[in-house]
């Protein structure tokens, strides 16, 4: 609105009018809402819970930190793992480990042997889960759990062994290269039949070094060290293919091999000997 004033001659003239003052609701903006803060109650509440997050995990790693330390060291494990062969007549240090084996070793045994720190959260937390729920034991254990159950708690079970297990494949982890791992793993595993050791299984089994496995050679031999005497390809070959079948599809599963290619594999014969075969030396 505006008021007229005087302009002279025969006229009057606009004067701007005053600014209207706020809150008549004409083009006043709109003010932001005001932040409701939850109240003092909740807000104590969760910093409790904090709290007493941030203690318990303050707990773990102390109580990890400690079972570390109190865990034997493992720098004697190539002693160990050489007094295992002599005690069955096989030859330390065998052969190196073929990529075929290992691969199909790492594939149904821990496919995340190449990336975990010796032990696996995800596959500790599905026992732990599965535990609770009553569930079969879907096995957690990776191979340096498993080399340290061969090489120091031989015979021995429990919940504090596996504990036990857990820190020593941590320790093997931190001291060993992967290559040497594998290594002694092979070396100290068995196989079924009397054959401790791979270069002792790949002779026995198929008349060849370990560098002389075919695929599905290769995956029998992996799918062994679960069940030696369940799976043996003497004396439960249907028992033995199937689990072959089983370390091919992980291979496919994991992709080292294709599908196709797993296929192929398992329709290849075994050529199984049941003895050392001619010219088959451990080395």
């Amino acid at each position: 609105m505006t008021l007229g004033v005087p302009a002279g001659e025969g006229g009057y003239t606009d004067a701007p009018t005053a600014p209207l003052p706020s809150g008549t609701g004409e083009d006043t903006p709109e003010q932001p809402p005001a932040q409701i803060r939850p109240p003092r109650r909740l807000r104590r509440r969760l910093r409790r819970i904090l709290v007493v997050m941030l203690a318990l995990a303050l707990v773990v790693v102390l109580a990890f930190i400690a079972l570390l330390l109190i865990t034997p060291s493992v720098s004697n494990a190539p002693d160990l793992a050489q007094g295992f062969d002599q005690a069955h007549h096989a030859v330390y240090p065998g052969p190196p480990v073929p990529v075929r084996f290992a691969e199909s070793l790492v594939a149904t045994e821990d496919h995340r042997f190449y990336s975990e720190p010796g032990v696996d959260p995800y596959a500790i937390a599905r026992v732990i889960g599965g535990r609770v729920t009553g569930q079969p034991d879907q096995g957690g254990a990776t191979l340096y759990q498993q080399l340290a159950k061969m090489l120091y708690t031989p015979g021995r079970s429990g919940v504090t062994v596996e504990v036990e297990q857990i820190m020593l494949g941590i320790k093997l982890y931190l001291s060993y290269p992967r290559a040497e791992i594998l290594r002694m793993y092979a070396d100290v595993a068995y196989f079924g039949h009397g054959y401790y050791g791979l270069a002792a299984a790949s002779c026995g089994y198929f008349g060849v070094t370990p560098a002389g496995l075919s695929w599905p050679q290769a995956a029998l031999l992996a799918g062994l060290v679960q069940a030696p005497s369940t799976d043996s390809p003497v004396a439960h070959y249907a028992v033995a293919r199937a689990r072959e079948a089983h370390v091919l599809g992980r291979l496919a599963a994991t992709g080292k091999l294709t599908q196709a290619q797993a296929s192929r594999a398992y329709r290849q014969p075994l050529h199984l000997v049941g003895g050392p075969g001619t010219g088959c030396a451990a080395r």
